[in-house]
């Protein structure tokens, strides 16, 4: 169902209401209660080079009998690419394709570049339950030669390679001051199925701990 429309009037929420520590949805025009499944989702994220589309492909496999294992740039089209206040259009798009997700009683990992305050201050995140970061980084060399021998068609010239180097800076400096703070996997001698365990095992963790 979509966590935006009433099911009692049927009006369309623009900023969803959920009751404070409950997953009850509250429709302001009718007062309507809607009780909801408010699950845990996964944000791998990171910059470009460090494996993340790679590794979702092997999660399926490792994970999918337990998540969905979803990737973000399957929605990077046409009106969602709205630049505006950091695309937060294509981020609230996310959320709450994902809280109609969980309504099947599976949580969502979803693969894609983003920072915690991109999710964590957008009127949709009361939709989700915990979010937890788990970033892929990668050496700056590697990553270059990476970004380098990707298709023509992606259109990774020097200046956005090195844009996402320092990307990569960033999110290795800032990950643990973020709210909440990102967890690290540097992936740059590492096996690739050797990350998607150690991805795979972060999750476990986590469903764990909210069924524990």
């Amino acid at each position: 169902m979509d966590l935006k429309i009433c099911m009692g009037c049927g009006t369309r929420m623009d900023v969803p209401v959920v009751l404070a520590d409950e997953a009850v949805l509250v429709c302001e025009e009718c007062g309507h209660r809607q009780p909801f499944l408010r699950l845990p989702m996964f944000a791998l994220t990171g910059p470009s080079g460090t494996g993340k589309s790679t590794v979702s492909r092997l999660l399926t496999g490792l994970l999918g009998d337990q998540v969905v294992v979803l990737e973000q740039d399957v929605l990077w089209t046409a009106g969602l690419r709205d630049p505006h206040n950091d695309f937060q259009l294509f981020r609230s798009t996310w959320l709450r394709m994902v809280g109609m997700i969980h309504q099947s009683g599976r949580p969502v990992v979803l693969c894609g570049t983003v920072v915690p305050v991109q999710f964590e201050e957008i009127p949709e995140r009361p939709l989700i339950g915990d979010i937890h970061y788990l970033a892929l980084t990668c050496d700056r060399l590697v990553m270059r030669e990476r970004l380098r021998a990707r298709p023509a068609w992606r259109e990774w010239d020097e200046p956005r390679i090195d844009e996402m180097l320092e990307f990569n800076d960033w999110v290795r400096r800032e990950a643990a001051t973020m709210k909440p703070p990102m967890r690290l996997l540097d992936t740059t001698d590492r096996p690739v199925e050797d990350t998607a365990r150690e991805v795979a095992d972060w999750v476990r963790t986590g469903l764990a701990q909210k069924t524990s």
